[in-house]
């Protein structure tokens, strides 16, 4: 059972004693989660296994969820899937340590939810479009073009390269 203010601390405290190569699955499931105070996390569903290698502690996972975003271009909310996997080692000492510089903590609790957090943000798109063919807002009265056409013409380019457009 986790713990529900930290529900992605593991205790694997029983594994590093265990032999070399012997590996656990935890799987998780959520309706709703914030991780960092801030990400908010639906319908999460993803699996951690760790393993035991001479080094320390490999940590695999993948996760699926559903976040919401505003769209760059019409500025409406919208569900995004999120599907995102990682592999780290948390290392018995200094001379193990990978680039992460993960160091497995004494009490044997590794907590995942930073490790996840910024996994899954990197599977957030810099520009979210809520659908490929979203028309985005009106830019002289700001009405959202996918709900209707207010009447107005896009501007015309302001460029002294305009013209040779037209010569194409």
């Amino acid at each position: 059972m986790t713990n529900p203010r930290k529900p992605f601390r593991i205790n694997v405290g029983f594994i590093i004693h265990e032999e070399i190569g012997r590996n656990h699955d935890f799987p998780f499931t959520f309706d709703t989660i914030t991780l960092g105070g801030d990400f908010e996390l639906r319908n999460i569903d993803g699996n951690i296994n760790i393993g035991r290698t001479p080094q320390g502690l490999v940590v695999q996972a993948d996760f699926s969820a559903e976040t919401t975003l505003q769209c760059v271009r019409c500025l409406m909310d919208f569900n995004h899937p999120l599907n995102w996997s990682f592999t780290e080692l948390y290392a018995f000492d200094d001379r193990s340590k990978t680039d992460s510089e993960l160091i497995l903590p004494e009490d044997a609790q590794i907590d995942l939810a930073e490790l996840l957090r910024e996994y899954a943000l990197l599977e957030v798109p810099i520009s979210p479009i809520c659908k490929p063919n979203c028309e985005g807002l009106c830019s002289e009265c700001g009405q959202n073009l996918n709900e209707k056409d207010c009447g107005h013409q896009p501007l015309k380019p302001d460029s002294p390269f305009a013209k040779l457009k037209d010569l194409l």
